[in-house]
């Protein structure tokens, strides 16, 4: 008798032991798109994308996008990063983070505070679930130049109006709950704020430290780990400030390459950890294996 055939199968959670910390990512989904330009290398021709997909093993007329929230347990506080999609994804493959956290050991209930990196759509929308917090008893913090940039809307993209709706429906009613933050200001035990402003007006990345240990979340500061990571200074058509994104990818990856930091990206690679290497001429991401639990 024949087995029947199952399916593609992959990794939904990871966890990582950093010193007295615990860290664990949970793809809240993928989505296929459709090519590689746009949305990224937009002002790079069709010969260059190519010899870049050739040489990484990956195709240039689509490619699967993840998006991976960060649970930190400090042993007194569960930390999340960015909230996924919930119910209003794109796709039945998103919005599976509060399903996908008991395969982590924990309930929607066990968070006690939740950070945004930035506001996108993929990084707020679970933040209810049918009008009610999806996180019943977690308090709030995002960086202040964020929140008071959508809220202003004076520079956020017209392409973006959509989602500064959610933004305005989301999260300012959440403002009596949030704690505001600058660079350099302590989010919880052992993790920092640290801007990163391009991709958004007010993203921010948060350096996580204990037992002598660290690694970067670096939120959306790379898109791709081939087409974005590897041409830092190439357009991006998802970054708000294209400027500013670029200034801050490339004084990012110089930091976490020549410190050997380790990094999580919202959308490298599941489980999405991994160090960024200094090639010849650019960078290249190394997805982590057994250094981290020897």
């Amino acid at each position: 008798m024949t087995a029947a055939m199952q399916g593609a199968h992959f990794a939904t959670v990871n966890r990582l032991a950093l010193g007295e910390f615990e860290v664990t990512t949970v793809l809240d989904g993928t989505v296929l798109r459709d090519a590689v330009k746009p949305p990224f290398c937009l002002d790079r021709d069709a010969a260059e994308i190519a010899a870049l997909g050739a040489a990484a093993h990956v195709p240039v007329d689509r490619f699967e996008h993840p998006f991976v929230p960060t649970l930190v347990n400090t042993g007194k506080e569960l930390v999340l990063f960015d909230v996924g999609f919930g119910a209003k994804g794109p796709s039945a493959n998103t919005g599976l983070l509060r399903k996908r956290m008991a395969a982590a050991g924990y309930a929607p209930e066990d968070v006690d505070l939740v950070v945004f990196s930035h506001v996108h759509p993929d990084h707020i929308l679970g933040v209810t679930i049918d009008g009610a917090p999806a996180f019943p008893n977690a308090r709030y913090a995002i960086g202040q130049v964020e929140f008071d940039e959508w809220k202003s809307g004076a520079r956020i993209p017209a392409s973006r109006a959509a989602n500064r709706e959610m933004f305005l429906d989301l999260i300012v009613p959440l403002a009596d709950q949030m704690t505001f933050l600058a660079p350099g200001d302590r989010v919880a035990s052992g993790i920092t704020s640290i801007e990163a402003y391009g991709h958004s007006v007010g993203h921010m990345m948060f350096m996580v430290e204990s037992g002598g240990k660290q690694v970067l979340l670096w939120g959306d500061l790379a898109n791709h780990y081939v087409f974005s990571l590897q041409v830092p200074e190439a357009k991006v058509f998802f970054d708000d400030d294209s400027d500013l994104a670029i200034a801050a990818r490339k004084r990012v990856l110089d930091m976490v390459a020549t410190d050997a930091i380790p990094v999580i990206g919202h959308h490298m690679p599941f489980p999405s950890l991994g160090y960024v290497e200094r090639t010849a001429d650019s960078y290249r991401w190394e997805p982590v294996s057994y250094q981290v639990r020897v």
